[in-house]
């Protein structure tokens, strides 16, 4: 498709607005009467001369596809159009729910189980990790995408649909016939005890469900004997808001300002307070986030700090805090579109700067300034203007001008490499692939024995040895035995920088392992065991206690003067 026919379908996408409102929105609010008519009327015109006199026949559809896509790339970086097929998709995410059999999964040539979902259909009728499946109703399974997979067995909530795999373990082929159920999608990946009195909770998005699963987690680890709290929002990127604000509303005092929005229309600009207090309301409480933690889970870490509730340890957050709506079309598909900003308590913009439909300049920038931000912090401290200098409730400076920078801020490993291995996940990927290649040595040895796997199991030599193979087959990167005095290029490391990370190899694939054995979640205590930033906040808990402290007085001064 020609740039001169898309830039048409932008026009046609537009004109077609004119007809009603699709969006629910009146627009002679925001625009004068003249001004409307009279740039409705241009395009009106342009959809009568291409829809007339353009050479071949236009598809009105396709034409109209296009040009709503080409709208919302000239708005802000995050607003979206989602096709209607797509919609379904984005609903389960938000909503925590879908209906399904209850299932992990891993495409492949087969599709291997990777865990039936606890309590879900699946488990009930016998299917167990490590199956393949080959069939789904009378049709072939194999060498299907994951989608494709997804889709044939969701459906209809009661409805039954019949699985055949194969089991390696038995060397047999199984046939299932499963009732389709409303599956849980958790949203915290992790929860445990680090030591005798320090909890850990990963929260990897928030759906409808978190605030309940924290609830849940909490309750659990305090019975455990917790006293003090990791809250890892890590490689969170956000979801439902008010989840968000509930989980706040357990960390900080009834009636303290968790997020505010302001909007163009009056009715954006609004507070969200915290209603009762919580589960959380003294303990200290210390926060990780990286690069990777946007929207949602920035609202939650800037709370947090800027009423001084908890240490922020980690690297700057993403930026990305826009308050946005879905508007519906006639054919299910939807504008997801930005009506307002957040901003946190103190009044800090959490979004990063940006052009409207200057998105490839815009993820430029963030690339730029979290270096910046990572590897020089004081001299990115220093940059900032006192504009974006902010307070927070016991007078402690923290930053505006996009994202929520930490209060302790960790650098990437000394060694290139090792901070690679971990931005890329490319441990992760070969551990499925090594899993698939000794998944009967490792089920039959293993399988029902976790805690010894967990304290016990040593990842070979010969597995180390192997992922550095697949990392150079897979072109993900390059060994070289050239000289310290060379300036190697972009993903070439020398072979003695693997050598020195060959410890850390080991823990993140025992760790990778663990969760492909056992379920997703079971090998974080083995990856936060080799993992600075979580190291980095063992060494903090004096100041959070501090700051714990101060947050207990000064919500019971507040209660005392209302």
């Amino acid at each position: 498709m020609t740039r001169l026919r898309t830039t048409r379908h932008i026009l046609l996408a537009v004109a077609l607005l004119m007809f009603g409102a699709v969006l629910g929105v009146q627009f002679d609010s925001y625009l004068s009467a003249d001004d409307a008519l009279q740039q409705f009327e241009k395009l009106k015109r342009a959809f009568v001369v291409i829809s007339g006199r353009y050479v071949e026949p236009v598809d009105a559809a396709e034409m109209t596809e296009e040009g709503v896509k080409g709208m919302v790339n000239s708005l802000d970086p995050h607003s979206s159009y989602i096709p209607s097929k797509q919609v379904r998709d984005t609903r389960d995410r938000y909503e925590g729910s879908f209906g399904g059999i209850g299932i992990r999964f891993e495409p492949g040539d087969t599709a291997r189980v990777i865990a039936p979902i606890s309590g879900g259909p699946s488990q009930k009728v016998g299917i167990m990790a490590g199956d393949r499946i080959v069939e789904i109703g009378d049709l072939s399974a194999i060498g299907l995408s994951g989608d494709e997979i997804q889709n044939r067995l969701k459906g209809k909530i009661g409805t039954s649909i019949t699985v055949t795999i194969y089991r390696p373990l038995a060397d047999k082929r199984l046939t299932f016939t499963i009732e389709r159920d409303k599956i849980p999608l958790y949203s915290v990946n992790s929860a445990y005890l680090m030591d005798e009195q320090t909890g850990y909770i990963e929260i990897g998005r928030f759906s409808m469900s978190t605030h309940q699963e924290f609830l849940n987690k909490v309750d659990t680890l305090r019975k455990q004997g917790m006293e003090r709290l990791v809250l890892d929002l890590r490689d969170n990127p956000g979801g439902v808001m008010q989840s968000a604000v509930r989980i706040g509303d357990e960390f900080l005092g009834e009636g303290m300002t968790i997020v505010r929005t302001k909007g163009r229309s009056p009715e954006m600009d609004t507070q969200y307070r915290g209603e009762e207090g919580g589960v959380f309301g003294k303990d200290p409480v210390i926060v990780l986030v990286n690069r990777r933690s946007a929207s949602a889970s920035e609202i939650l870490a800037g709370a947090l700090q800027d009423h001084d509730r908890a240490l922020i340890v980690g690297r700057r957050t993403f930026g990305k805090a826009l308050v946005q709506k879905q508007f519906e079309l006639n054919d299910g598909s939807l504008l997801q579109m930005t009506v307002g900003r957040y901003y946190t308590p103190v009044g800090r913009l959490i979004q990063t700067p940006y052009e409207k439909g200057k998105r490839d300049a815009y993820y430029e920038e963030k690339s730029r300034s979290w270096r910046d931000a990572v590897y020089d912090v004081e001299t990115y401290k220093e940059s900032i203007p006192d504009s974006l200098t902010y307070r927070t409730d016991h007078g402690r400076t923290v930053f505006g001008g996009g994202g929520i920078m930490p209060d302790h801020v960790v650098a990437p490993d000394t060694s290139s490499l090792a901070t690679f291995i971990r931005e890329s996940q490319v441990d992760a990927l070969f551990a499925r692939e090594w899993f698939s290649q000794n998944e009967q040595e490792l089920r039959s040895t293993w399988q029902s024995r976790e805690d010894a796997f967990l304290s016990s199991y040593e990842v070979p030599k010969k597995a180390v040895d192997a992922f550095w193979t697949y990392t150079q087959k897979e072109d993900v990167l390059t060994l070289t035995t050239t000289p310290d005095s060379v300036n190697l290029g972009e993903r070439i490391y020398r072979r003695s920088e693997a050598d020195s990370v060959r410890t850390l190899v080991q823990s993140r694939l025992k760790g990778h392992l663990a969760n492909t054995l056992y379920g997703s979640g079971v090998g974080r205590p083995i990856l936060n065991k080799a993992d600075p930033i979580v190291q980095r906040a063992a060494t903090l808990w004096p100041s959070s206690r501090e700051l714990a402290a101060y947050h207990t007085t000064s919500a019971s001064s507040s209660r005392n003067e209302e």
